[in-house]
């Protein structure tokens, strides 16, 4: 273990976050409020990342280990001290509350235990979107952009913290890589800005927006989220851009070099489509006698978006559809978005090998002679690969499984406890029961609380890079 590299990484990641605080910093000198919890906060986390920086290593070598703990520690230390503007601030005071609501926003999860967000200081709502857009793409491959890495094996580093079954590079260099990434997603970014500002949002809370909506997140600046604006534009604006955060990054990368045929030719592309066609059909004709086509239409196209891409926003309390349609909700809570996205959820590259597997092992078991092979956009996938969605899924199953049992010592309904579960694994936010649109995690103990904040680490992080934190054979330094 290169433990003095993972010092050397975690100092870089602490002083990019510092540098990072200046942002909302300035924002509360904008608009004349107090400087010092983000001072307070720029300082320690600088302090912690200079004294972390003296650790100089020997050899800048990163192995898929030291890749997993980097990431792995990097996001919870984000989370710790993320979490300070809003404690010394007084915007949430309680410490629990404070890494809950921190750690949910990096994750892109969207969870929040806050009853009223608008009560919230402005500089403070701008750090809360902003865990949100640094989340989304990850800090780490931040790093990647701005400053020289260890050459090949910063591939460790990315694999890590890049969500989906196999990550690999547009470019030759790892570095190029992560550049194209934050390039396509601020270009985005800063588009949908644009775009919200033409439908009436003022420049602040259209770039709080884009920014939950870039990570796929969902934190609002309003306490009736996306329904406070009451606007066919904003939710079309929003929703098409779900629609592109949630798709795979690497075929905005082909287009762009003019490999338009080969991006469309993306068979994870076409089922993508396909369950959003067939999710805005099926709520069109669930709720469409309450609101009439085009208000069908206009929420079907905005809840299955905001739900598959894992982001979260509320323009209607869906816990007053028909049941079929509560079901539908949490199977796209589990699909998640494509692989290489902003979303959350399995991935939908996941899914469907995990079918395709599936599939070939029941054909084996007809007929043992069968020779099946798994495929994927017209090759085939290696077994290794086969083999660790199946691992995926089974530990994803487990630990959802296992925050169900904790939370469920609240006493809540289980329709509650499992999407709350649910909604933190796959970085959702909102779930079914007392924690649909009109409710929040302010409801549960601050036991459940912790074992939440940790689960929805495991989910954006998909699950490696915190379990290995907790392998006692992770830290023999001649393991």
């Amino acid at each position: 273990m290169n433990y003095r590299m993972i010092a050397y990484i975690l100092s870089r990641v602490l002083l990019i976050m510092a540098g990072l605080l200046l942002l909302p910093l300035i924002t509360a000198l904008v608009y004349g409020e107090s400087v010092l919890p983000f001072a307070v906060t720029i300082l320690l986390t600088a302090l912690c990342g200079g004294v972390l920086a003296l650790f100089r290593p020997r050899t800048r070598d990163i192995f898929a280990r030291e890749g997993f703990v980097c990431v792995g520690l990097s996001w919870v230390a984000m989370s710790l001290l993320g979490s300070l503007p809003f404690i010394i601030s007084g915007d949430i005071p309680r410490f629990i509350d404070a890494v809950f609501e921190t750690a949910s926003g990096f994750s892109t999860t969207g969870a929040s235990i806050l009853n009223d967000v608008e009560s919230l200081t402005r500089s403070g709502l701008f750090w809360r979107s902003f865990t949100h857009w640094i989340g989304g793409m990850g800090v780490l491959v931040f790093l990647m952009a701005v400053l020289p890495m260890s050459g090949e094996r910063s591939m460790h580093i990315m694999r890590a913290e890049v969500p989906g079954p196999t990550v690999g590079k547009l470019v030759p260099r790892a570095r190029e890589t992560a550049r194209i990434l934050y390039l396509i997603y601020s270009v985005f970014t800063v588009a949908e800005t644009i775009m919200l500002m033409f439908g009436g949002m003022s420049f602040y809370e259209a770039l709080l927006h884009a920014f939950a909506t870039a990570g796929t997140g969902g934190f609002s600046t309003r306490n009736a989220s996306i329904a406070a604006f009451d606007s066919a534009y904003i939710e079309g604006v929003i929703a098409f851009s779900l629609v592109l955060f949630g798709m795979n990054f690497n075929l905005f990368y082909l287009i762009l070099i003019g490999r338009v045929r080969e991006a469309l030719r993306s068979e994870e592309l076409h089922r993508y489509f396909e369950i959003i066609l067939v999710s805005i059909t099926l709520i069109v004709i669930g709720t469409v006698r309450h609101y009439g086509v085009a208000g069908a239409l206009r929420n079907g196209f905005f809840v299955t978006m905001t739900t598959l891409s894992t982001a979260g926003f509320c323009t209607v309390d869906y816990m007053l559809w028909p049941a079929f349609l509560h079901t539908l909700i949490v199977m796209l809570m589990f699909i998640g978005g494509c692989a290489g996205s902003t979303g959350g959820g399995l991935k939908l590259s996941r899914v469907m090998l995990f079918v395709r597997t599936a599939a070939a092992d029941v054909g084996r078991v007809v007929n043992p002679r069968r020779v099946s092979r798994v495929q994927m956009d017209g090759k085939r996938v290696a077994p290794e690969t086969t083999g660790a969605v199946y691992s995926y899924i089974a530990l994803v199953t487990l630990i959802l499984l296992g925050c169900t049992v904790f939370v469920s010592f609240d006493g809540y309904d289980f329709a509650t406890n499992f999407t709350a579960a649910l909604s933190c694994i796959s970085n959702i936010g909102p779930g079914l029961g007392k924690i649909g649109p009109s409710g929040n995690f302010s409801i549960f103990s601050d036991f459940s609380k912790l074992v939440m904040t940790v689960t929805m680490l495991f989910g954006r992080l998909e699950i490696y890079a915190m379990l290995i934190l907790f392998i006692p054979s992770t830290w023999r330094r001649k393991s």
